[in-house]
């Protein structure tokens, strides 16, 4: 996969569908990057790509929100930011969105849930962010 620039934010929803081309049929989505990298704000346009027209905010707090696209598919969207042992992902079955057949699963910080992430159907992507203020999303290897 070449990388997929973001020069500004009218250039998210293109890098979004770029990203998505990818990714299928993997379900599970990575996304690392230092804080301020714009996990968020991709997965805002990854969602609007797929159809989902909720609101998309960041879960910090929850861990996970829930989103429906257009045609009823779920969208799991996790921030594991603020968790502080991996218990506290235990705690809501984190088994039942990872191992689902069914939607999305679009991670921000999965640094800190390696251990518990499937072997397969897992896409890893950095986002870094350039001296000009734009950014680049490359696969991790």
């Amino acid at each position: 996969m070449e990388t997929i620039q973001i020069n500004s934010l009218s250039d998210l929803d293109d890098a979004a569908a770029k990203l998505l081309k990818v990714v299928h049929p993997n379900r599970i989505v990575c996304l690392y990057g230092a804080m301020g990298a714009g996990k968020t704000t991709l997965i805002k346009s990854i969602c609007k790509v797929l159809g989902v027209t909720d609101t998309v905010v960041s879960p910090t707090f929850a861990l996970i929100n829930e989103y429906s696209t257009t045609s009823g598919e779920p969208v799991y969207h996790f921030d594991f930011y603020r968790i502080n042992k991996l218990e506290e992902v235990f705690d809501f079955g984190y088994e039942e969105y990872f191992y689902s057949s069914q939607g999305f699963c679009l991670i921000e910080w999965p640094e800190l849930i390696e251990d518990i992430l499937p072997t397969e159907g897992v896409m890893r992507f950095l986002i870094s962010v350039r001296d000009d203020g734009g950014r680049d999303i490359n696969l991790m290897e």
